[in-house]
């Protein structure tokens, strides 16, 4: 019934066939080499027809290959800018389209899952997919009440598949880290594997994005579709238009950039907040920008992204597979770390580290080495408005993965407790997002508003970890 490639020998094999190994020392080269003249020493050619063998690998296996690289396609920003053109292309690639699966597969789902007489459910289906993903593909369809939907068809197999890659792809961790230098693969993909269950479950997914729904739903900024009807492997939601967050990327206008990212990062600190519930998978393919409200009232389509006299963009929020349950909002401790940092005051940073595990009781560390590794890095957090650029990015990653620099050597003897493990990955994706945008932001208002600790109210310990919302 399905056409994904579901031995483990012959996805296995698949996955062989990525030049990455050459690719990655390559790319290390150039890291080490950043500043010189030998990027040369990469032929532009091979860069192309690595990222273009990338693609189409990971884009035919779906799964956890193709999960892995739309995960990854958030840190291009760190690749350094002499081999990130076409390695850029390819993973945008991976964060809204793949190879869609055959019609009759489709239909035999659908009736599987929704009945033999599914059509009736439906006064028009688009059997061409409007979207190709990890685990499955988007088709957009009129529902029987005249609502305009989206229908989202789990591939089957697609569990098995996803495990299989994720295994697979932990024997090239070696390989793959020097593509994103900084940064740790293999945590990565032990944390998208931990993940697969959930993302599986429509009905996990329904849930959250029900409740996403209800909380968004007068918010002028964000708007997150309402879930129609949801089955074992079909979850049907209301269909929103708007341009890709991938096109603002690549096209948008210096406005589209900065509300996209403004909104991006006030979805990322509010969400929590108002939800106990962090949106954990923060690809551009997950994103819209919307015209304002305004728009829509007047009859006018608005779909080029533009704002009106009427109101502002807006921010549409798709996929809700992957979230992260926190019942008090982000922990205060985030924001009372990064306030204190802020503040110069390194011994009390220190000791709230080592109070929440971020240093171990056996190690020593210099608190005035603390605060110099985390200043550069909460920049953002610091200005009353940031830009983030590819370049700052970079700058970041290499400063922490030179082996020979004081913060590579300080961040070796870092923590990172298990119950952080995902808010930071989700930090660091949006971060990157926001640097591909070149979004300028006033990041600062966000955190003053959502994040529990940064403002100047005492975080409670009695809480573990998690503090109540903030008023807006």
């Amino acid at each position: 019934m399905s056409d994904l490639p579901r031995k483990a020998v012959t996805r296995t094999a698949k996955l062989a066939t990525l030049p990455l190994g050459f690719a990655g020392r390559a790319t290390w080269g150039l890291g080490k080499r950043i500043g010189g003249k030998s990027a040369e020493l990469v032929a532009r050619e091979l860069q192309q027809r690595t990222a273009d063998q990338l693609f189409k690998v990971l884009g035919e296996l779906k799964g956890g290959a193709m999960k892995f690289g739309q995960a990854l396609s958030v840190f291009e920003s760190a690749l350094p800018e002499e081999i990130a053109g076409p390695y850029r292309a390819a993973l945008t690639k991976l964060q809204e389209a793949a190879p869609p699966m055959p019609v009759r597969t489709v239909h035999a789902v659908l009736a599987e899952r929704l009945g033999e007489e599914w059509r009736e459910l439906f006064l028009e289906f688009e059997d061409k997919p409007s979207a190709a993903a990890s685990i499955g593909q988007v088709h957009r369809a009129v529902w029987h009440d005249g609502r305009q939907v989206a229908v989202k068809v789990q591939y089957p197999g697609a569990g098995e598949a996803l495990l299989s890659d994720l295994a697979q792809l932990s024997r090239f961790a070696r390989l793959l880290g020097p593509l994103i230098p900084g940064m740790d693969i293999k945590p990565l993909i032990t944390e998208l594997r931990d993940r697969v269950s959930e993302e599986l479950d429509y009905a996990l997914e329904a849930e959250s994005q029900r409740e996403h729904a209800a909380e968004f739903a007068d918010d002028p900024d964000v708007v997150v579709p309402e879930v129609v009807h949801q089955g074992e492997q079909v979850l049907v939601t209301e269909w929103i238009d708007g341009i890709p967050l991938s096109e603002v990327i690549s096209d948008g206008t210096p406005e589209q950039r900065d509300r996209a990212g403004q909104l991006l990062a006030r979805f990322l600190f509010s969400g929590p907040a108002r939800t106990g519930l962090l949106h954990a998978d923060p690809h551009p393919g997950n994103f819209r920008l919307l015209p304002p409200a305004a728009s829509d009232e007047d009859g006018t389509d608005g779909d080029d992204g533009e704002s009106g006299a009427g109101g502002e963009l807006r921010l549409g929020v798709l996929d809700f597979g992957t979230v992260d349950r926190l019942p008090g909002g982000l922990p205060g401790t985030i924001g009372e770390a990064l306030r204190l940092t802020l503040e110069d005051d390194a011994e009390a940073v220190y000791d709230l580290l080592r109070e929440e595990g971020f240093v171990k009781e056996s190690i020593d560390l210099d608190p005035d080495a603390v605060l110099d590794y985390l200043l550069p890095i909460i920049e953002p957090a610091a200005m009353d408005e940031f830009t983030f650029t590819r370049s700052w990015m970079r700058d970041q990653a290499a400063r922490i993965a030179d082996p020979r620099s004081p913060a590579h050597q300080l961040g070796k003897q870092l923590n990172l407790p298990p119950s952080y493990l995902l808010i930071h990955r989700v930090t660091l994706s949006t971060i990157g997002v926001l640097c591909q945008l070149n979004a300028t932001v006033r990041l600062r208002d966000e955190l003053e508003a959502w994040l529990p600790g940064f403002a100047a109210e005492p975080f409670i310990p009695e809480q573990q970890g998690a503090a109540e919302p903030v008023d807006s």
